[in-house]
């Protein structure tokens, strides 16, 4: 159920987005870990306010809500208007709430799916984006955040260890705050031939106070696109790193629907370095369909030793893996539909489904 309502004050036009639907059937990724007795335990939805003109000098104020079965996530954006060829401001506020399933999470099932360990993050973060005016086909975006992590268990009581005993915060405290500088660069090309896109991000923790985290993070995305007749083959690598300070929930998680299909969400390891390649041919079968083969791998390339506690180790996960399968894909004017069906190493069959609400974008 959607609905969508614009609001004049004044001179101002208010746009309200609202979103929700409820749960039809339980999720096919993992079972529920959570007392589903309340009837808004059932129910996802996003709900998203736009005032253009908040204080007459085209301020512009982005209130959003999302709600999962088991995460929410609440974003409040404020952007001031600056000339073209300065960097854009954006002052944000955002506080999350979603189980940490990548690190922390048990594979079952040949290491297809993964269950819940027990932990959750509540994050809270305050800072400020600036984004550089795209020159050419670069465009990047520096950002500096106080972020505020607090692990807790599904009762929602604050925990400092997970299920075996062993620490979930660097610091060992009930939660961790850290001060983190972003910079991130990003360059795309696309023609009718194909497309190229290449992402990279560096985060730096910054030591304000002797006990928040010091450490620099560094990722990288790229991607190839090659068309041949009707036919588009779709190629990218991923890969990271981290030194310094480090809480096992900050690790590289490998596995799953974006990484690699056929295994559960970091059920093929989680490290302190990470690299992950995705390969896939699309054909088209009509106007609205397109069939798909892919082949996805992934490494923690020996690093799972150096991430705090050792969870991967202790959860017996492999640190390499790969899946292959193939899926359909849907298009409407209502939206995208993906179905992937995948096998792991271990000839574990999992099914994927992904839906774009196109409708609702804005």
């Amino acid at each position: 159920m959607g609905a969508q309502k614009s609001i004049h004050a004044g001179r101002a036009k208010i746009d309200v987005n609202v979103d929700f639907t409820h749960k039809l059937c339980t999720s096919l990724m993992f079972p529920a870990f959570r007392d589903t007795s309340s009837p808004l335990s059932l129910v996802i939805g996003s709900l998203c306010i736009k005032h253009p003109n908040l204080f007459g000098g085209s301020e512009k104020l982005d209130v959003s809500w999302d709600k999962g079965l088991y995460d929410s996530n609440v974003l409040v954006a404020f952007r001031r208007p600056r000339p073209e060829w300065r960097p854009q401001q954006c002052f944000f506020i955002q506080h999350s709430l979603s189980p940490e399933i990548g690190v922390h999470g048990t594979p079952v099932d040949n290491f297809s799916r993964s269950g819940s360990g027990g932990v959750n993050l509540s994050k809270l973060a305050v800072g400020l984006d600036l984004s550089e005016p795209a020159s050419s086909k670069w465009s990047s975006t520096t950002s500096v955040k106080f972020e505020h992590v607090r692990p807790i268990n599904d009762d929602g009581r604050a925990i400092t260890r997970d299920l075996d005993g062993f620490p979930i915060t660097c610091s060992g405290n009930t939660h961790d705050s850290m001060v983190v500088l972003k910079q991130e660069s990003r360059f795309a090309k696309a023609t009718d031939q194909g497309l190229s896109h290449f992402s990279m991000q560096i985060e730096q923790g910054i030591p304000v106070v002797s006990k928040w985290l010091i450490f620099n993070r560094f990722k990288f995305v790229a991607s190839k696109g090659v068309r041949f007749g009707p036919a588009f083959l779709l190629a990218s690598l991923t890969g990271g790193s981290i030194v310094g300070d480090m809480a096992p929930y900050q690790a590289f998680a490998i596995g799953g629907l974006g990484s690699v299909r056929g295994y559960g969400e970091g059920a093929v390891g989680s490290g302190r370095s990470c690299l992950v390649a995705n390969t896939e041919l699309a054909v088209p079968l009509n106007k609205m369909t397109e069939g798909t083969i892919f082949l996805d791998c992934g490494t923690d390339l020996g690093s799972s030793r150096l991430v705090p506690g050792n969870p991967s180790l202790r959860q017996g996960k492999p640190g390499f893996g790969y899946g292959f399968g193939y899926g359909l894909r849907f298009k409407s004017p209502l939206g995208h539909l993906q179905v992937d069906y995948a096998m792991n190493a271990f000839n574990q069959k999992t099914l994927y489904f992904g839906v774009t609400n196109l409708a609702s974008s804005t």
